[in-house]
């Protein structure tokens, strides 16, 4: 009964829209959890590491830092749409 209400409610053609942004955030959103408790070097999920307390480990800060995505934007103009952009900024009369 209850899930026949909620097929009803929210499975229709009009909420297809909506669910696109969210499943995307909601994918983003948890990439982003695990790549923080997977691979940050200030967090410790086990009792061991966290009595550890504060490590000086430069080199791995500065591995997850300087990720793939940051080095293969890094050197590149803030831009989204160059040609967009040229056209408004350099009119050829």
């Amino acid at each position: 009964m209850a899930s026949s209400n909620f097929m009803k409610k929210w499975v229709r053609p009009e909420v297809y829209p909506l669910l696109v942004p969210m499943v995307t955030v909601v994918g983003l959103l948890s990439m982003q959890l695990i790549r923080n408790i997977t691979t940050n070097p200030e967090v410790r999920v086990t009792k061991e590491n966290s009595a550890a307390g504060i490590l000086e480990n430069f080199e791995e800060g500065e591995k997850y830092a300087e990720h793939r995505f940051r080095k293969f934007v890094q050197g590149r103009r803030p831009e989204i749409m160059p040609s967009v952009n040229n056209f408004f900024t350099d009119p050829k009369f």
